[in-house]
């Protein structure tokens, strides 16, 4: 069994290297102009925007990393093992822990445990001193960021098995597996705990809410259907971050759809777009936002996806998933930029540039403007007034 689980995760990972290939020649080294990242171009600022700070938390970046923020202080790790509390008003770190180990996937917090995870599968707890409190050991690789809360740090691994632990002492609280696809994506995925409940999208197209207590499954959703003869055109993950409105429980995925359920009806499906992203979504309270796999953003009416508006300004640029601030929505570029759209019209903002190479991780809106964790190591602040 365990050599059945090493091959497929082996082949799983093989061809998911496989696909960004293919993805990143198709986009830049193709010679149809059609696939080169659209240039930078003028335009009225609508908005101002800057670095309001810069913090080093370590070295590195990736799919797995993304900051989190609880109250007014921010958590962060990075690969080479470095784990941070940062103040969110100041930049100024709280406290700073290593691991002996390299890390794949940070972090997760509460605010009172954080969480990472490291290549062989161990999870490691911190108390929110930075001390370390237990380590434990997932089935296999964890490529997905924790998720804490409840009592509890649950993680998702690499043969498709969701587990959680419990959060004081480590001791293994429950375990399941949902079938899997011979290929999954590398790229932002996130789970989320509310009101005691995990949600998490899977490779499988599918949308799950799972009781964070003892694992029962309490409802799944059909995000979409793999199609198509070959591996590569049957992936189908849900990725980015499952986004909660109201009654709405919305996804999207790659090579599928944006759907959001409203669980106040059982989790009916209340719209769908046809739609492939390959880095998720945000909302707020009125509409639905997504760049789709070529970078062109769109904006759908949240009560019933009416498409209220496009923008390809930014196509080919390697979106991230956006953020939602008051002023704008956020989209970080291969370049380094943060662009900030109209929430209104999609028309450009503002830009700004945070260096650092591509931005893979996920954006986090705040009160005091957008987080961007670099591919450098680096955590900033953008302020937008």
């Amino acid at each position: 069994m365990q050599i059945a689980i090493l091959r497929r995760s082996v082949r799983s990972a093989v061809l998911a290297m496989s696909v960004a290939a293919l993805a990143g020649c198709s986009m830049f080294s193709s010679p149809n102009p059609r696939y080169d990242p659209a240039p930078l171009t003028e335009y009225a600022a609508g908005i101002s925007a800057n670095v309001a700070w810069t913090v080093s938390l370590g070295s590195g970046g990736g799919y797995g990393f993304a900051p989190a923020l609880v109250g007014d202080a921010v958590y962060a790790a990075t690969p080479n093992g470095r784990v941070s509390k940062i103040d969110l008003a100041s930049g100024r770190a709280q406290w700073q822990s290593g691991t002996d180990l390299k890390l794949s996937a940070g972090v997760g917090s509460d605010g009172q445990t954080t969480a990472v995870a490291a290549s062989d599968g161990t999870v490691i707890a911190f108390d929110d001193q930075g001390a370390e409190k237990w380590r434990a050991k997932a089935t296999s690789a964890v490529n997905v960021p924790p998720a804490v809360g409840g009592g509890v740090v649950v993680v998702r691994s690499s043969d498709y098995r969701i587990q959680a632990f419990d959060a004081s002492t480590g001791e293994l609280r429950w375990n399941l597996q949902r079938p899997g696809p011979a290929l999954a994506l590398k790229t932002n995925m996130q789970m989320l705990i509310v009101d005691g409940m995990l949600l998490s999208g899977l490779p499988n197209g599918r949308l799950m809410a799972i009781d964070a207590r003892n694992g029962n499954v309490q409802w799944e959703g059909t995000v979409s259907v793999s199609q198509g003869a070959t591996d590569l055109e049957r992936i189908s993950d849900v990725v980015g971050t499952p986004q909660l409105q109201g009654p709405l429980l919305c996804g999207v995925s790659y090579q599928g759809r944006m759907v959001c359920f409203d669980i106040s009806q059982g989790g009916r499906p209340l719209w769908e777009q046809n739609f492939s992203s390959n880095s998720g979504m945000a909302t707020d309270s009125q509409q639905a936002y997504a760049a789709n796999q070529r970078g062109v953003v769109y904006a759908y009416g949240l009560t019933d996806g009416h498409e209220a508006w496009k923008q390809d300004a930014l196509a080919n640029r390697r979106l991230s998933s956006p953020a939602v601030v008051p002023q704008a929505v956020a989209l970080g570029d291969f370049e380094g930029y943060v662009h900030f759209l109209s929430r209104t019209d999609g028309q450009l903002l503002g830009r700004v540039h945070v260096g650092g190479g591509a931005i893979v991780s996920p954006l986090v809106a705040t009160n005091r403007g957008v987080l961007v964790q670099t591919g450098s190591g680096n955590l900033v602040l953008v302020g937008v007034n």
